[in-house]
């Protein structure tokens, strides 16, 4: 029988919803990534494309992303939408490149959606005369170039056709505020959910047992292996976050190819291959999530060994999102409290399912997604205190738990 998709005859008339992300050298990875992934789960068509002369762009935290396409292939198309990701130097670029400049000033003549968050609106969107007579918000590093009468601190602001954000930890509030725009608001509080994003006012939970240091007396080289199929958004957050804070990452494909197709569409280009690190010694390994990369990962003989050892050796090493329960078929749990993605927590023995990050000696676990700030976070908190967690924090905009 042929497989007929769930949409309700108006919708599956309706044209899908475009969206352009423009990304170039020095993007915040976190913010594009997460635009393009959750307004893809909303149902747009999002095209990220590259500005620069080649497709594969190097992100502000090192992250490799490749575009869909370039800009000049944007050029004579109509989008419902075009988001900004900020960054630098890649709010400069997007604001060099004279393409962008044109479809985005076009956007908001003609009155459809425009967007940019953390530099983006003071450094694009400002010197191509887009903000005029809008309340603007931007990161607050960027704030003094929008003039004080127009500058408004909330992390996400709307001005008619234009919606602004703070930065990367205000990222998932800024891509939800713009598919309530484009889908509505019940789509939006959907898409949330899923995401596993906090509801307001509700403290992110981090429970710890069984504590113990994990303080290094030197740069801790962290794994994070990738797959066909990872969460996009759980990489890009654990990279860029860990890099932040001045660990050495080391991204690591179990694939044939370096570059991997994330979940959600976004193409990540790995480090290097999963064998070409088989003889490494890490202090940290952390798996994405993702269900078909858990399985790809779960295969991977080079990285069952080098899992086995961490776990003998008495290293750190963890998990997010549906990989946890990777760790459990491999008997790296044993009697360890753990979480999980509320989908796969029965799969854990000794699952706990009110906490979005749950430590147990040196294991980590994390829910996914929209957690994976937190997770991030917390590992950086372990490793070298709460004053570096919230200074990285504070970079990215995003609220440190005070507990």
């Amino acid at each position: 029988a042929p497989r007929i998709d769930p949409i309700t005859t108006t919708a599956a008339s309706a044209p899908p919803k475009k969206v352009l992300v423009p990304i170039g050298f020095g993007t915040e990875e976190m913010e594009a990534v997460i635009l393009a992934d959750v307004l893809r789960r909303a149902g747009a068509e999002v095209t990220v494309a590259s500005v620069e002369k080649q497709l594969e762009v190097e992100a502000y935290g090192g992250t490799r992303l490749v575009a869909d396409t370039f800009i000049s292939a944007c050029s004579t198309e109509i989008f419902d939408l075009v988001a900004l990701p900020g960054g630098m130097p890649g709010s400069a670029r997007l604001r060099d490149c004279e393409v962008l400049q044109k479809i985005t000033s076009r956007q908001a003549e003609e009155k459809r959606l425009y967007g940019a968050i953390c530099a983006a609106p003071a450094v694009a969107l400002l010197p191509w005369g887009l903000l005029k007579r809008k309340q603007t918000t931007c990161h607050p590093a960027f704030i003094d170039k929008i003039s004080s009468f127009r500058a408004v601190k909330t992390n996400t602001q709307v001005s008619g056709e234009l919606t602004t954000s703070r930065g990367p930890g205000t990222s998932f509030e800024f891509a939800i505020c713009l598919v309530e725009q484009l889908f509505g608001e019940p789509v939006a509080r959907e898409i949330g959910e899923l995401l596993l994003m906090n509801p307001a006012g509700d403290d992110p939970k981090r429970q710890e047992f069984n504590e113990v240091g994990w303080s290094l007396d030197r740069t801790p080289q962290v794994l994070i292996p990738i797959a066909n199929g990872s969460e996009e958004i759980e990489v890009v957050t654990l990279i860029d976050i860990l890099r932040r804070a001045k660990v050495n990452v080391v991204v690591a494909s179990v694939e044939k190819s370096a570059q991997v197709l994330a979940s959600s569409g976004t193409k990540i280009v790995a480090d290097k291959l999963i064998n070409a690190t088989s003889d490494s010694i890490f202090d940290l390994i952390i798996l994405p999530g993702g269900t078909a990369a858990a399985e790809r990962l779960h295969k991977s003989k080079i990285l069952k060994k080098l899992l086995k050892e961490q776990e003998s050796a008495g290293r750190i090493f963890g998990a997010i999102c549906s990989s946890p329960a990777v760790l459990q078929k491999q008997g790296l749990i044993k009697d360890k409290k753990a979480t999980a993605h509320p989908a796969v927590l029965d799969k854990l023995k000794d699952g706990v399912n009110d906490a979005q990050v749950v430590i147990d000696g040196k294991l980590i676990t994390s829910q996914g997604l929209a957690t994976a700030i937190q997770f991030a976070l917390a590992i950086v908190s372990k490793l070298f205190g709460h004053a570096r967690a919230r200074s990285v924090a504070e970079g990215l905009v995003y609220q440190y738990p005070r507990s």
